[in-house]
């Protein structure tokens, strides 16, 4: 099998130039990091409506259409079915982002993010029946779904559209794999069982699992001192059989060339190292506070447009190390500088929106408590 077929280039993540704000893609190194990554002979680009405040696909725009001739690359791009107001929006959606690509045709082309609310969304707006005719016309090569939910729901819309799809893409990961509300390894069987490829996001999760304790860094090093915890990840999703393309959000150089390099001498996972997975999949969970894999489906969702993921990132953090930065950042660049936490009303509307399956509110006052009980604003920094 030819694994390097596998390495997606996902383009959810790209470098920016300032960290906090989405649009300002570092187009230069995102340039020398597409040369990189097509000179080894990868060449598959994962991009949506929504990525980078919808610059994502402008800047592959630049980094790739305009560089590289058509036929030596491949483009996935995704309807953003919660912007849908009519049937009508999904061809205005498609013409604007093949607009915004530069091109006329999509090799891969889904219904994004499909779980309960968006699910009905795009049944309501004819989606599933668009893309398929997407694909008749040649507009899409192959088409699909990106999938953001339990099994039970994957079921109901496989038996309903597996006939006209091509792929399914799953969050799947070692930490996600057996777990009860993500569902990760009985979504996989589900589109083994209708003959449906897998394609993967979130294999890092979001990058809960490259961010582990020291204690778990440790134990890799321990096992094996010569090859990256991304790279472990990245093996667990690309050594199963049905699994077609495995994508990795990458925003700088080193991760790239990690990624790379895993691709260009790939060893399918043995099961010393499967067993180590799991052991350390349990460990993670019991030090991460909130799962979160920061997609931030949520803030859009919120009627406050709290920053959801940017204080679970720093409470995770905060668990597992005690400067005191941490704490300053919670107080002066969040709650002053952005939305602060307290205003959430409970109102829940972020909750079926997260692809982590997370009581966001429950969540939210423990941050809020945590910080509350762990620190003064008041206090002298160092």
């Amino acid at each position: 099998m030819n694994y390097k077929s596998k390495f997606g280039f996902g383009c959810m993540r790209l470098p920016q130039i300032d960290k906090n704000k989405a649009s300002s893609i570092d187009q230069d190194l995102f340039n020398e990091m597409v040369d990189i990554y097509m000179e080894k002979g990868f060449n598959y680009f994962d991009t949506s409506y929504a990525y980078h405040d919808g610059k994502s696909e402008i800047a592959i725009k630049k980094a790739v259409v305009e560089r590289y001739p058509r036929e030596s690359y491949q483009i996935c791009d995704k309807m953003p079915t919660w912007a849908l107001k009519s049937k009508e929006d999904n061809e205005k959606f498609v013409e604007e982002m093949l607009e915004r690509l530069g091109i006329d045709y999509f090799d891969v082309f889904f219904v994004h993010n499909i779980n309960v609310p968006w699910f009905k969304q795009a049944e309501q707006y004819g989606t599933f029946e668009y893309v398929k005719k997407m694909k008749e016309e040649g507009i899409a090569k192959k088409i699909g779904f990106s999938f953001h939910d339990n099994s039970e729901l994957l079921k109901k819309v496989l038996d309903k559209y597996s006939d006209i799809l091509d792929i399914v893409q799953l969050e799947l990961n070692y930490l996600d794999w057996e777990d009860s509300s993500i569902e990760a390894h009985k979504c996989y069987d589900l589109c083994v069982e209708y003959g449906l490829d897998v394609y993967v996001m979130e294999p890092l999760k979001g990058g809960v699992i490259v961010n582990p304790s020291d204690e778990i860094k440790d134990e890799f090093k321990k096992f094996n001192s010569e090859k990256s915890i991304a790279s472990f990840a990245i093996r667990f999703c690309a050594s199963l059989e049905h699994v077609k393309m495995v994508l990795s959000g990458m925003n700088c150089i080193e991760d790239l060339l990690d990624n790379c390099n895993t691709y260009e001498n790939f060893e399918v996972l043995n099961e010393d190292e499967t067993e180590f997975l799991e052991k350390m999949a349990k460990k993670l969970k019991e030090t991460v506070a909130v799962p979160c894999s920061e997609c931030g489906y949520c803030v859009d969702a919120c009627p406050e447009m709290i920053p959801i993921p940017e204080y679970f990132n720093l409470y995770n953090t905060s668990k597992n190390q005690s400067e005191s930065n941490i704490y300053r950042l919670y107080y002066d660049k969040l709650c002053d500088e952005k939305v602060s936490a307290e205003k959430c009303s409970y109102c829940e509307s972020c909750v079926e929106h997260c692809t982590q399956k997370i009581n966001i509110p429950n969540e939210l006052e423990k941050t809020r408590k945590h910080f509350k009980d762990g620190f003064s604003p008041y206090a002298d920094y160092p």
